[in-house]
């Protein structure tokens, strides 16, 4: 099984978005390297497709789907404004989080935005 560090951005509402190339938008995120922990993992995925930096972040779920074992954090960013894609990210956005369902995601994705909104 896959074990996935995934991270929530929220602000007024609005949740980050990253899309690779020809690909679905998702959550912030990645894979958990060797001898890393889940939280580095979280920061470091973070920065590395967005070049946010975080001065906390709250451990809020495990979800598993298909083959993968997500964990998921919330991320207190401090450098918000400063988004931007990098590395294999070719877009970011902030999107509205009722509206979440209008766009083209995965199931995982979905379920941990909804779980998400129940905690507002």
């Amino acid at each position: 099984m896959k074990v996935r560090a995934t991270v929530i951005c929220e602000q007024d509402r609005h949740v980050l978005l990253v899309r690779k190339p020809r690909c679905r938008w998702t959550l912030p995120g990645g894979k958990v390297e060797p001898g890393e922990s889940k939280l580095d993992a979280a920061v470091r995925e973070l920065a590395e497709e967005t070049g946010l930096g975080v001065d906390g972040m709250l451990y809020l779920m495990e979800l598993v789907s298909g083959d993968t074992r997500h964990h998921v954090y919330e991320a207190s960013v401090v450098n918000l404004h400063q988004v931007q894609p990098l590395n294999e990210i070719t877009d970011c956005m902030w999107h509205p989080l009722d509206a979440i369902h209008n766009l083209n995601i995965s199931d995982a994705t979905l379920r941990i935005v909804r779980a998400f909104q129940r905690r507002l």
